[in-house]
């Protein structure tokens, strides 16, 4: 059995166009991330979806029960593939998660999903802090634009300014095809 195990992100319905959050280029994420879920059925390696839901219907997005909440068919999980439920963006806490790779051997993760300036930043960062190899296919991840002290930061700057620090300390960051190759 591998010792890397595919962590997919919240790879949900409310990040795809007509969604309540829509994120730049979650489409082409989409399919990068079911490219790597393909390599990893194919390669015997552990498969773990993890899924966000807000705790209340007011929240913007994710919300209970909803359709926007469910993982996105692309890259839906099937028999034997371990789905779990979160509610902060970092995937360790409270999920079970890091008990779940501990116990299967797990050394290594592959991570990719959305959104890059949060639960994949917060995923991976925690990956590392736990002691695993960590590897973040970028282009399988996407950002939305965002605004802070009256800045606007396209989603592009969003993206490539999160995962030039990750690059720097915590993942080793590539496209989706390298790591297929591999």
């Amino acid at each position: 059995m591998s010792k890397t195990a595919l962590l997919l992100v919240d790879i949900q319905n409310d990040y795809f166009p007509g969604g309540e959050w829509e994120l730049h280029q979650m489409d082409q994420a989409a399919l990068n991330a079911a490219s790597l879920l393909a390599g990893a059925r194919g390669g015997g390696q552990m498969v773990v979806h993890i899924r966000h839901e807000n705790p209340t219907a007011e929240a913007p997005f994710f919300r209970p029960g909803s359709t926007g909440a469910e993982i996105h068919d692309a890259v839906a999980p099937t028999t034997g593939e371990v789905v779990l439920t979160k509610a902060r963006p970092n995937s360790f806490l409270d999920t079970g998660l890091l008990e779940l790779l501990q116990g299967a051997g797990i050394e290594a993760v592959i991570i990719c999903g959305a959104m890059s300036q949060m639960c994949v930043d917060a995923t991976t960062r925690a990956a590392r802090d736990f002691g695993f190899e960590v590897t973040v296919a970028e282009d399988a991840c996407a950002a939305r634009a965002m605004s802070f002290g009256g800045v606007e930061i396209s989603a592009e700057q969003v993206h490539a300014a999160f995962m030039a620090p990750l690059a720097m300390g915590y993942a080793n960051v590539v496209a989706t095809a390298e790591i297929l190759k591999a």
